[in-house]
């Protein structure tokens, strides 16, 4: 098969190709359930600032690429979901140059190697995060890193339906 559906409690939530779910998540549930370690996601609100629009949370606030910005007015000043999947989230010392990053300081709780990677477990301001850095990184456990989010890949749910708006 080249196609795979996404069940919950027998409803019959997406059907597309693998890569497409994982990139193009229908909701909240499907974007957590495809991809290991599952997609981060913080409570937050879609606001507007002059041109821009900020996804703004407790712990940061991220400007959403202009890009992306056409089909997100309608939900200006609502609570929305901010998903960032882990391979989004890049130690800034190893982070690609073509990244649109926002960066932010994290605090590193738990690091799990894993040979061409490691999994960091961060906390940002009481937010956490698992994050798949370079295995170069050289983060240690109880330490600051400074860390990039890969906004270019980043999602936006709809707080009430959990459906995806970005």
């Amino acid at each position: 098969g080249e196609r795979i559906a996404v069940q919950k409690d027998g409803v019959l939530l997406q059907v597309d190709t693998p890569q497409n779910l994982y990139d193009h998540p229908a909701n909240i549930f499907v974007a957590g359930f495809i991809g290991s370690p599952a997609m981060n996601f913080v409570d937050a609100k879609l606001a507007p600032s002059n041109e821009d629009m900020y996804v703004q949370t407790d712990a940061f606030q991220v400007k959403v690429p202009q890009a992306k910005t056409p089909g997100l007015t309608e939900h200006l000043g609502k609570d929305v979901v901010f998903g960032i999947r882990p391979e989004d989230i890049h130690d800034r010392k190893f982070a690609p140059v073509d990244v649109s990053a926002a960066p932010l300081v994290a605090n590193v709780d738990v690091i799990e190697p894993m040979g061409s990677e490691k999994y960091l477990y961060l906390v940002v301001d009481g937010e956490d995060f698992v994050a798949r850095v370079d295995p170069r990184s050289s983060a240690g456990v109880g330490q600051e890193l400074e860390i990039a989010l890969n906004i270019d890949n980043m999602h936006l749910f709809d707080a009430k339906t959990e459906e995806a708006i970005l």
